[in-house]
């Protein structure tokens, strides 16, 4: 029993080797048709293509071309830049959250959102009434203290009384000053005041409510001082420079800002792989602090460069071409010119290999070849 299953499965698996070697020889032999009919096919085109020019030679009435018909266009010198572009936002250097110096409870709410104002000015209260009792009291001390000081004073000067009860009165009034002060600074402490001039952006804080140092109260903006900050890819690392152009895209405000780079940052991010840059844009209105933008840094620039639309560039036995008209034997034909493309920018390429005034063909390239008869 075990035999038989044997002997069949060893035929199975003949069968099978038989026939993927069957397979692959039978692709060998499609492959190698291939190049064959592709090796006799060009070998046809060039004898059809010198049969007739020597018919054109010999009878130019008896031969019959077909012209193909295409559109050209002069090439001439033009700007081309090169740019990286990435995702980017705007940032305010002036957009701070205040909060209170001193934790007390919210007396006081002396703005509201959209407000102008100045460095300096009180936007919030901290119950400070505990404070102006000591200061009431403190003052009446010191009033005391000041008229002991005088007559002691007065005294000393006459020589009469010791200097110990002249120093005490000086002391005495001195330290109580110097207590005055500090409790006058720290009632200053419980107005929250602004640091810089701009516009109230939000107010958090309400009457009654109890805050601490450091817990947002009014956020207060100034879009006169914006910069644009943006991630790009450490492989350009070595391109991007300070003074480099920036063009900054607002796709909310369909518009494009004009700017240059202030800042390049000097370490790589260990996870995106990227680098800071900065560019800092004028103050606009319409423009708002975390407003998301693109960025075109220009890092290369050639005012006269020789460009050509990006897809009339072909790929032709691993070499990259363009057809352009030229005159031959009385014929306007295609000719095919090696290129080396420099850079691409908006849909154009900027190319080596090409001269001032060729006519590249434009439409109908497609399908052409070196010596292709065509019609303009």
């Amino acid at each position: 029993m075990n035999t038989k299953l044997y002997n069949k499965l060893s035929v199975i698996a003949l069968a099978a080797v038989l026939v993927a070697c069957s397979a692959t020889s039978a692709d060998k032999d499609k492959k190698a048709r291939l190049e064959k009919l592709k090796t006799e096919q060009a070998a046809l085109q060039k004898e059809i293509k010198k049969l007739e020019e020597e018919i054109g030679k010999e009878n130019p009435q008896a031969a019959v071309v077909k012209a193909k018909e295409v559109v050209v266009k002069e090439l001439q010198p033009s700007k081309f830049e090169h740019f990286v572009q990435t995702q980017g936002m705007i940032e305010s250097n002036e957009n701070i959250q205040v909060s209170t110096k001193m934790p007390g409870v919210v007396t006081e709410v002396f703005v509201q959102e959209g407000q102008e104002v100045r460095r300096g000015q009180t936007l919030a209260q901290v119950d400070n009434s505990l404070i102006i009792r000591n200061i009431e009291e403190l003052k009446a001390s010191l009033d005391l203290a000041k008229t002991v000081y005088d007559r002691q004073k007065n005294l000393w000067d006459q020589k009469i009384g010791t200097e110990v009860q002249y120093l005490q009165a000086k002391n005495n009034k001195e330290s109580l000053e110097k207590r005055l002060a500090a409790l006058n600074e720290q009632n200053d402490q419980t107005r929250i005041k602004s640091p810089i001039n701009g516009v109230v952006d939000q107010v958090t804080v309400k009457i009654g409510q109890n805050i601490m140092p450091g817990a947002p109260a009014v956020r207060v903006v100034n879009n006169s001082d914006l910069k644009v900050k943006a991630q790009v890819s450490e492989a350009y690392v070595l391109n991007i420079k300070k003074g480099d152009k920036v063009i900054v895209t607002v796709p909310d405000l369909k518009r494009d800002i004009e700017a240059k780079v202030t800042f390049v940052g000097r370490s790589i991010d260990q996870l995106s792989r990227t680098f800071a840059v900065e560019a800092k844009v004028s103050g606009n209105n319409d423009l708002r602090a975390n407003m998301s933008v693109v960025l075109k840094v220009v890092y290369q620039s050639f005012p006269n460069a020789l460009t050509v639309p990006v897809n009339v560039v072909q790929e032709v036995n691993n070499e990259k071409v363009v057809y352009v008209a030229q005159e031959r034997d009385g014929h306007i034909v295609a000719a095919k010119k090696e290129v080396v493309v420099d850079g691409v920018f908006d849909g154009r390429a900027q190319v080596q290999g090409l001269s001032t005034g060729d006519k590249i063909i434009t439409v109908g390239y497609q399908g052409l070849s070196d010596g292709t008869v065509i019609k303009i």
